[in-house]
């Protein structure tokens, strides 16, 4: 049986500050590296992965060496769908500043403020079409493994969408996907019971 299993990367630089990061590239914080080497002695205590892919930024590629090097896999495969939405012109904009430059083209839950479709940014609905030529790919290349995906927190959020056939808009409002949070993904855990790592967010 073929098992998909999903996290998230490390805190990296523009998460300590409170920056929407999107597709800028900065490097894990001092948070990020203890939380990578956290899951991936979780990890290797519940699971060995036969193949890990990340997306190309800094903040996936290197939480997903820490991991891969912790299951003895010698690199990690780039998968460029699995990189970041394009925030468009919210890259690089603080978290406060959400409310006031998208007005009421936003989603608000407990967790996360999510703006739907500033200028230049790709829309829920892009990413659930890349969702799907993500997970096209890995189940029609594995039958069976266990398959690690490093990625980021909106494309991470529409792929469990889709594997659950969950209504993006559902999604967001129901999962919270923190630094380093695993996901399972399989037929045989519900929706509600996908997430099985929640990692501690460190304060230093």
């Amino acid at each position: 049986m073929l098992n998909i299993y999903l996290t998230r990367h490390g805190q990296d630089l523009d998460n300590f500050h409170g920056i929407l990061n999107g597709r800028r590239d900065k490097p894990l914080s001092y948070i990020g590296r203890r939380q990578a080497k956290e899951a991936a002695t979780k990890l290797k205590n519940l699971v060995k992965f036969d193949f890990i892919y990340t997306s190309p930024l800094k903040r996936a590629y290197k939480t997903a060496k820490i991991i891969s090097k912790n299951q003895g896999i010698s690199t990690p495969i780039v998968m460029q769908n699995l990189i970041e939405r394009d925030f468009g012109k919210m890259t690089g904009k603080s978290l406060g500043e959400i409310e006031v430059l998208c007005k009421l083209h936003i989603i608000k839950t407990n967790t996360c403020t999510y703006f739907l479709n500033p200028a230049g940014a790709e829309t829920f609905p892009q990413l659930v079409v890349r969702a799907k030529k993500v997970l096209s790919f890995i189940q029609k290349n594995y039958k069976d493994g266990n398959i690690l995906l490093v990625t980021h927190g909106d494309i991470g959020k529409m792929i469990y969408a889709v594997f659950y056939k969950i209504e993006w808009k559902k999604a967001l409002k129901s999962l919270s996907f923190g630094n380093t949070d695993l996901l399972s993904l399989s037929v045989r855990t519900k929706p509600d019971k996908a997430k099985v790592i929640e990692t501690v967010q460190f304060n230093f």
